[in-house]
């Protein structure tokens, strides 16, 4: 029987394993990087595998002082094996790899807890996968795993921990595991004093629902474990401390964390609710499965007692206490971004799980879930067939064609096929009253973003990223003498990215123009793979189309050396630029670089 189990258990383990290579590892370097910020920890951590400083992070000559160096060190160990340049021409999949790998590995983690652990179920290996997808087929889950940021490996480092903490209050055996603490450490090297506050609230508020909570805490052993979480996340920001001082403790602890959680920072303003339309988002198509896992979960709760509950019996508590964990520490911030929700999803998912349990039967609820399932799947069908009116609406300046190309591609009607054999098959498997219908849609909806998200990438790739990767190559060509190089207007981190060059940014407004003028002279900055000639006679400038019609740019004398999409390059003499600064600066203009951060990497 032992064997038996252990048999099922490796099979539905392969099945999770193939469903998320299928979604996260698939095609994953065959695009660009996208800009804004991924292309910075990219550049980053690429300057650190071949410049052989591991500690600090660098973008474009500047400090980058962010988020700790655990994503940098993952990324940079990919750059570092042999032959990257040619298994990884575009740079991506080595940048990318570290967010796929921690959602993989967490979706694997989420269907072997729910195996060795099955909840009041007789279906616990077909449980299993419906959370590991519900996890993995997260339409923000499914982005940001294929994203050069920090964001996925922080869910993939905590949830592991979290689940790692549960398993080890959940097992019988009194062994002093820390490996739930060895992934906290992780995860605090990640992104910082965020994941061991979000762990703390969840385990807190867990222990505080249980009666034997005295028990529960001394078998995830915290004294010794929070040493081990301490060895292994603090010496780097101890080391970065002492070496950078007041800049590192400034920005890393002053902005990026106390600032963000206590003001708003970068525009991103949203209400004390944003979180609750991101949970409908984030759990789409199946947002109906996930309200009724959570209330069914609550009502457990509630009926269970304190002194007869079975802790191993208690994983859909614990989700939603991690699931409220998250939801309230990021309701409270002042900053408000969607990938803030991501460390919620796995506990999402788990909660789905219980309606999957749930609704085997069919009662009034299965029937009322699955009718308000249908009618947004309804929803997603009727929106496509009515694209027209909201495809006129796309203006995004970097892609103006970018609604005709949807059409011409294909796209728009592959999505309206598939939506509308989603729908129709969603009704046939109600209507045949299936048990395991939440199972067979995923599978669906597995396929379906395989079929519709390639193209989409490929498309968003070759309007948005390829000029830049483009104008870079010509660049590396025809560069004279270390001349430096500017990008006006749109900003874009991956030019410096692909053109290995440092970039001085600047907006098309008249300060603009003066501040580039003064920072050529002022601000000259280098890094290991590029020492500007900041005497030489000329400059190269990437500017878009949009800004070459500003006055103050193009009265200025320019060669123009090419152009693809929306971007210029033009080279012109740096005399030409200081004399039309002067100019601007007797009409009344004034620089304000020395005022503002104008590049905050």
């Amino acid at each position: 029987m032992i064997l038996l189990n252990s048999k099922k258990r490796l099979i539905t383990l392969l099945i999770v394993l193939v469903c998320g290579i299928i979604i996260f590892i698939l095609g994953l370097g065959t695009t660009g990087l996208v800009d804004e910020t991924p292309p910075l920890f990219a550049a980053a951590a690429r300057a650190m595998s071949e410049s052989g400083d591991w500690l600090t992070p660098k973008v474009n000559g500047i400090f980058r002082f962010d988020k700790p160096p655990l994503i940098y060190w993952l990324m940079g160990f990919f750059y570092s094996l042999p032959k990257n340049e040619i298994w990884d021409s575009f740079g991506t999949l080595s940048a990318r790899l570290p967010s796929a790998l921690a959602s993989l590995f967490l979706m694997l983690m989420i269907g072997d807890t729910l195996i060795c652990w099955p909840q009041k179920s007789d279906r616990q290996y077909l449980t299993s996968i419906v959370a590991s997808l519900g996890f993995a087929l997260s339409p923000l889950i499914i982005i940001w795993s294929r994203t050069a940021v920090s964001d996925a490996l922080l869910t993939g480092t905590l949830g592991i921990s979290l689940l790692l903490f549960w398993r080890r209050m959940a097992s019988e055996n009194n062994d002093k595991c820390i490996s739930a603490w060895l992934f906290l450490g992780f995860a605090i090297l990640v992104k910082g004093p965020v994941a061991f506050v979000l762990a703390l609230l969840t385990i807190t508020s867990f222990l505080f629902c249980q009666k034997n909570w005295k028990t529960l805490l001394s078998k995830i052993n915290p004294k010794k474990g929070f040493l081990i979480t301490t060895l292994i996340s603090v010496p780097w920001y101890v080391l970065e401390l002492l070496k950078e001082g007041k800049p590192f403790w400034d920005n890393f602890f002053g902005y990026h964390n106390f600032q963000r959680y206590t003001s708003v920072v970068n525009n991103h303003a949203e209400p004390f609710w944003f979180f609750f339309y991101i949970m409908i988002l984030g759990s789409l198509p199946f947002t109906p499965f996930l309200y009724y896992g959570i209330f069914k979960s609550f009502k457990d709760f509630f009926k269970s007692s304190k002194d007869s509950c079975n802790v191993t019996e208690t994983l859909y508590t614990y989700s939603l206490c991690w699931f409220t964990s998250v939801l309230i520490f990021f309701s409270l911030s002042a900053t408000k971004l969607p990938s803030y929700w991501l460390p919620a999803i796995p506990a999402a998912a788990i909660l789905t799980s219980n309606s999957f349990i749930s609704l085997k039967n069919i009662n009034k609820s299965y029937l009322f879930i699955w009718i308000f399932n249908i009618l947004i799947l309804f929803g997603l069908s009727i929106a496509f067939f009515f694209s027209n009116i909201w495809l006129s609406s796309i203006n995004d300046p970097e892609m103006p064609s970018l609604a005709s190309e949807l059409i011409s591609s294909g796209i728009i009607f592959k999505a309206k096929l598939f939506f509308s054999s989603f729908t129709l098959l969603a009704i046939i498997l109600f209507s045949l009253k299936s048990r395991n219908i939440l199972l067979y849609l995923q599978i669906l909806l597995l396929i379906g973003q395989s079929y519709l998200m390639s193209p989409i990438r490929k498309l968003a790739d070759t309007s948005r990223q390829l000029p830049l990767r483009s104008i870079s190559k010509l660049i590396l060509d025809i560069r004279e003498g270390r001349e430096t190089l500017a990008m006006i207007g749109i900003r874009k981190p991956s030019l410096h990215y692909y053109a290995r060059q440092i970039v001085f940014y600047e907006p098309n407004t008249e300060e603009g123009l003066i501040n580039l003028s003064e920072r050529l002279n002022n601000d000259r900055r280098e890094n290991y793979e590029d020492q500007p000639d900041y005497e030489y006679k000329s400059l190269l400038i990437v500017i878009d189309e949009y800004s070459t019609r500003q006055e103050q740019w193009s009265n200025i004398n320019h060669q123009k050396l090419g152009k693809f999409g929306i971007y210029n390059l033009w080279r012109i003499q740096k005399s030409d630029l200081n004399k039309y600064s002067r100019f601007l600066v007797k009409s009344g203009y004034k620089p304000d670089w020395k005022n503002r951060k104008v590049e905050k990497f």
